[in-house]
């Protein structure tokens, strides 16, 4: 990706003097010592104000802060915290929004009573010290069962797993010890039980505040007590995890239905979601069905059959085949079935080498060898059939055990946490994929089976659980007017329900293909077909808008996929010299449907070496042309050559409160971390930005390789000394800044931050880094260059449902039985104080539709509900590779993709496997990408994008 290089950029610095200075934050972080103009004070008053603003001299509402300490910034560059401890406070409620068609649809909250009991909290210690957390429960659910009616004083504990003890009123002793005898289960039956005693010293710790809880829910203390909600949390969970498979927040039993296969020896397992969180309604229940791929419990060796999709009973393993197993079996645990009512338990550590019938070991002092099989049958009467097997290895590497395959079965219950493949992908999709009005039922009776009436726990703690959905007042904002060419017979457009088509319109800014080729990867694809479709699409392409070849500079190039940088080169070089030098505008490339690493060596190979706009096409498509199909390539094409498709309407009228006024530059950020069980890829963070202005419809992007699982984004801004220069600034904020003023010839003096991808534990840490990271890179261009910035967290990873209030509505539901694009929610379900809200902004296609929650955590804009609600919405309508209004504001989508796209980037033995049809990703810079900070925290920096490359929305 655009590979930040350790220079200064050649571009002029801005020189910005304005007095644009207004806060509605109350403080904010502050730049570290050495940037002492970029401290971030109170601005006046005195700006001019949109539609979309508010006035900043409201009554006083009492916000949220936190005390976070930092670093200050190294020598080297690498952009710190400041060094003082600041109270940081976030962005209160406005009030409330008022456009839109008012209506009523169903979330699913459920009611929480506060209860008026004291919570108190005290602290587990357990030796010898026990590492699971299924142990330490069973330690405590025996000592409540010996000592409930006496030393406890009849209080029924709930217990996290680990360090911490909850009760509803004191126990009577502030210190006790007590000794619990265990009794392991798993030696069957018949057998003489062997016996673990364990110490367990229960202490008082801390009363937990009810009282500031119920403040807070009511709006007049601005810190949640956390420790009141984990409390009440775990409360909640208590009897599910004792009923359950607890993962997480879920809960997942192959009882709530039947397990479905999905191949390779997986199934899913279905569940719900459970958390408890503070609204505006005062504490909420939030329900969810939640589905999860678990390892099938079957035999070993049927699972190992499963997995290679072959019988493993007659021949032996191949090496190949032994890797796939080991790598499959490692870590799972499996119960021995050839001792009768014993079922020991085991973690696989390791297959053999051997087979089984080769293994022998030592059984005595003297080296005395025997064989696995010989022992099997001595020792438990047990004949191993399957010699031609290799072994499980069990135990650590100093003293591994071997266990035959066949006298295995897995446990069940175990998560399945690795990649699942595109078939187990597709299979898991098909259980998790529900109507909403069938997922509203699950949920309601998941609330209905739970009984938390009926519950033990919720009981003795006092807290009641309201059966019924929350019903919420909602608004369905309108749908904004779309710009076209004033040469298509429709000039302008309103969508309906979420969705439009370029039938009669012309693209507002199509883009001149002149020089053109096309490569063939798809064996089984005819040259006759493959010169078929891309003459259609450039048909297509001049009905969209754009002035097309027909004709390509070379004949399509038929080439094997393992020879995809010899075709691309032989291609490039071909294509120069017929054109006497000129460079290919545009490389058509068609793929075969699964095509494993072909996708992401193309692009690398594409935008990082050749440097070629390309546009990947799969064999499906190329066969069965539709003209739907055609209409959304051309606009990835339009708009991968520098166009744009269509703009707002309102934007190029200068309309948009608080975009149309000044200047306005719209970021989206997102940071990307590896699969689980990629213990050292790096993370990728994707800063986009918009580069025109009024229309805010193109963005150029930036990325860089970070540290493993890293959420702050460290290449924002970042100084390093140059020998000849000194001190030198840079990042990709700044970069972006400079990108910015010249496509556009103005200043931005007004910045809007679409973060995605951080959860709510860290968004205090998010915005005090990075916000101080854009002060930062602002002043260094000019000291006195502080635009005001409103920072809003997107988040859809969330369990909050939206239903329609009736489902048999249709003029309230879309086509799949959603709620409407357009229908916002921000009271009742919101948070007590601040300042977010939910929008669904998309019409469903399958399944139920997710709203996503957006979190203004810091406004010096002074946006309305209705100015931010609105500019969210309507820039949803603004994505560039389809007609549809799309479920996150196109930004933070545009930054996901960019980040997606550079895991292509790096070296192939760093790349994870899979592979993926046509998506794309992004990076910009005047100089290229490089990772912040390579060598310090070993992380290879990215190669650098070809200019005419980063230029353009080329991640589409």
């Amino acid at each position: 990706m655009p590979v930040r290089q350790m220079k200064e950029s050649s571009e002029q610095h801005i020189v910005i003097k304005t007095n644009l200075h207004n806060s509605k934050n109350a403080s904010a972080p502050s730049s570290e010592q050495n940037h002492t103009h970029t401290s971030l004070q109170p601005r006046n008053k005195g700006r001019r104000r949109g539609r979309g603003g508010r006035k900043s001299d409201q009554e006083e509402i009492l916000m949220r802060s936190c005390t976070v300490t930092t670093t200050s910034s190294s020598s080297n560059g690498n952009v710190g915290f400041p060094s003082s401890s600041r109270s940081l406070n976030f962005a209160t409620r406005p009030g409330f929004g008022t456009v839109g068609t008012k209506c009523i649809v169903k979330a699913n909250h459920f009611f929480a009573q506060l209860p008026d009991k004291d919570l108190n909290q005290y602290d587990v210690t357990i030796t010898p010290e026990v590492s699971s957390r299924t142990v330490n429960r069973s330690i405590i659910a025996e000592l409540v069962r010996l000592y409930k009616d006496s030393d406890l004083g009849m209080r029924l504990p709930a217990y996290d797993g680990r360090k911490s003890l909850y009760t509803a009123g004191q126990l009577p002793f502030s210190s006790k010890d007590f000794m619990i005898k265990l009794i392991d289960q798993e030696d069957g039956l018949n057998c003489p039980k062997r016996v673990k005693e364990y110490r367990v010293v229960i202490k008082f710790v801390a009363k937990a505040n009810l009282h500031h809880l119920g403040k807070f829910l009511a709006g007049k203390r601005a810190d949640a007590p956390q420790e009141a909600l984990q409390i009440l949390d775990i409360v909640l969970r208590e009897l599910s995890t004792k009923r359950y498979c607890p993962i997480g927040r879920s809960f997942f039993s192959p009882d709530i239905r039947k397990p479905q296969r999905l191949g390779e020896g997986l199934e899913s397992w279905c569940g719900f979601y459970q958390s408890i969180r503070p609204t505006q309604m005062g504490l909420s229940l939030n329900i969810d069905m939640a589905s999860a791929a678990f390892i099938e419990p079957l035999p070993v060796v049927e699972f190992v059959g499963q997995l290679l999709g072959k019988d493993v009973l007659s021949r032996p393993l191949s090496d190949a085949d032994r890797i796939k197993v080991k790598k499959g079996l490692r870590g799972v645990k499996v119960e021995v079935t050839h001792r009768g009512s014993v079922r020991r338990k085991y973690r696989v550590s390791g297959l053999t080498s051997q087979p089984t019938r080769e293994l022998v070991f030592p059984v005595d002092e003297n080296s005395t060898m025997k064989s696995v099989v010989e022992y099997f049958q001595e020792m438990y009467g047990f004949t191993i059939q399957y010699t031609h097997l290799p072994c499980l290895q069990v135990g650590n590497q100093k003293k591994a055990n071997y266990l035959p395959m066949e006298a295995c079965k897995i446990v069940e219950g175990q998560r399945y946490t690795k990649r699942l493949n595109e078939k187990q992908i597709t299979s898991l999709l098909k259980v998790t994929c529900q109507r909403p009005r069938d997922r509203e039922n699950d949920i309601l009776q998941t609330v209905q089976h739970n009984a938390y009436d009926q519950d033990p726990y919720a009981k003795e703690f006092g807290i009641n659980i309201s059966e019924k959905p929350a019903s919420v007042e909602a608004r369905i904002l309108p749908a904004p007017w779309l710009k076209y060419h004033e040469s298509g017979k429709e000039k302008n457009c309103l969508p309906h329900v979420g969705q439009w088509n370029m039938m009669n319109k012309k693209m507002i800014n199509g883009m001149t293909v002149n020089r053109w080729a096309c490569i063939n990867f798809s064996r089984g694809l005819q040259d006759s077909v493959a010169r078929t479709f891309c003459n259609d699409l450039a048909h297509m392409c001049q009905i969209s808008g754009m002035e097309f070849n027909l004709e390509p500079v070379i004949p399509i190039y038929n080439a094997k996929p393992e020879q995809v940088e010899k075709a691309l080169k032989h291609v490039y070089q071909v294509s120069t010299n017929k054109t006497k030098g000129k460079e290919l505008e545009l490389l058509l490339a068609i793929l075969p449907d699964n095509n494993g690493s072909l996708y992401g060596d193309l692009k690398r190979i594409c935008e990082t070496d050749l440097g070629i706009i390309s546009q990947c096409c799969l064999t499906k498509h190329v066969f069965k042309i539709s003209k739907q199909y055609l209409a959304n390539v051309s606009l990835k094409i339009n708009v991968k050559m520098g166009g744009r498709n269509t703009v707002l309407l309102d934007a190029v009228s200068y309309r948009i409160p608080l975009v149309s006024d000044i200047p306005t530059i719209i970021f989206g950020a997102d940071v990307t971390h590896p699969e689980n069980g990629e213990d050292t890829s790096p993370s990728i963070a994707a800063v986009v930005a918009s580069q025109d202005w009024p229309e805010v419809t193109k963005y150029a992007g930036l990325v860089c390789a970070q540290a493993h699982r890293q959420e702050l984004i460290q290449d924002l801004y970042k100084t390093w000394h140059d020998p000849v220069r000194g001190t030198v600034s840079g990042g990709m904020i700044r970069d972006l800044l400079i990108s910015y003023r010249k496509a556009t010839g103005q200043k931005p003096l007004r910045i809007i931050f679409y973060r995605d991808g951080v959860s709510e534990g860290q968004f205090y840490q998010v915005l005090l880094y990075e916000l101080d990271a854009i002060r930062k890179a602002c002043a260094s261009l000019e000291p006195n260059y502080q635009p005001p910035v409103t920072f809003i967290i997107v988040q859809k990873r969330h369990h909050t449902r939206l239903f329609p209030n009736n489902h048999r509505d249709r003029s309230s539901t879309d086509k799949s039985g959603n709620i409407l694009p357009g229908t916002v929610v921000d009271t009742k379900i919101c948070h007590p104080t601040e300042f977010d809200f939910y929008l669904c902004s998309h019409a469903g296609i399958q399944g139920t539709s997710r709203p996503a929650h957006y979190h203004v955590l810091w406004d010096e804009n002074n946006f309305t509900a209705d100015g931010i609600q609105s500019l969210t919405n309507n820039l949803c309508y603004t994505y560039a590779r389809c007609t549809r209004s799309v479920s996150i504001v196109p930004p933070a989508y545009y930054a996901h993709l960019a980040a997606f796209r550079a895991r292509f980037y790096m070296e192939p033995e760093m790349q994870e496997n899979g592979s993926t049809a046509d998506g794309g990703n992004s990076s910009h810079s005047s100089k290229g990408t490089t990772t912040r900070a390579a060598g310090e925290c070993g992380v290879k920096p990215l190669p650098a994008l070809k200019d005419n490359v980063k230029r353009v929305m080329f991640y589409c």
